[in-house]
């Protein structure tokens, strides 16, 4: 449950041809920033205006003033971008997104209706289709000893060659307010993390994540 096709419905982000070509999603983080350039200057004219060189912004989206968008990033129709977001660039955001106060965003894809409200830190990371960060609640994208990655399973370490691996959230997952996502975190479809959870390795699809690291299937 950890692949590409696993974790998310490709129907829903414009980086569907670019991640359809990996088949563990991890692999797609060294080419975000070349993936938003390529897609950037085929966008419809029409419906995006370039605000400033490789920022793209949907005419139907709303970015408050003191928000800032680093180049390269894309974001999509009737997205929200709040006061004193920081875009720091290689963000590629889709459609009825929510990007809130104080968010910050790096090297990441959001895809249509993830919601990332209030105080979040995402990077180097994934979100599915309607995944939600309650707030507080961050990826923990670098090992505190600077060592690469692994993915944590039941019965293995996945070693990722990776410095810099924040989470992928699958399709509808909700995470619970001022939960830390350690490095290397792979959260199936429709699982919900509780509040105040600090999570590692991978959580099944389907599954509620409780305290103390106790997982329990929905059904």
């Amino acid at each position: 449950m950890i692949k590409t096709y696993e974790l998310f419905d490709l129907n829903h982000t414009l980086a569907a041809e670019y991640l359809s070509s990996f088949i563990i999603p991890w692999q797609a983080l060294s080419g975000i920033k070349d993936m938003i350039l390529s897609i950037g200057a085929k966008l419809d004219k029409n419906e995006f205006n370039e605000i400033s060189e490789h920022v793209w912004v949907h005419n139907t989206a709303t970015v408050a003033p003191t928000a800032h968008l680093g180049a390269p990033c894309i974001i999509g129709a009737n997205t929200e971008v709040r006061h004193c977001a920081f875009i720091r660039g290689a963000a590629l955001v889709g459609e009825d997104c929510v990007i809130g106060n104080s968010v910050e965003l790096k090297n990441v894809i959001l895809f249509d209706r993830v919601q990332t409200p209030h105080y979040n830190y995402v990077g180097d990371s994934i979100l599915g289709y309607k995944s939600h960060m309650g707030a507080g609640s961050i990826t923990s994208n670098v090992k505190s000893d600077k060592s690469l990655v692994t993915v944590n399973t039941d019965d293995k370490k996945i070693e990722t060659g990776l410095k810099k691996f924040g989470a992928m959230l699958g399709d509808n997952v909700e995470i619970g307010c001022n939960s830390v996502l350690n490095p290397g975190t792979i959260i199936g479809k429709n699982t919900n993390i509780y509040p105040l959870s600090c999570v590692r390795g991978f959580v099944p699809a389907e599954s509620i994540y409780k305290s103390g690291g106790i997982i329990v299937n929905k059904n």
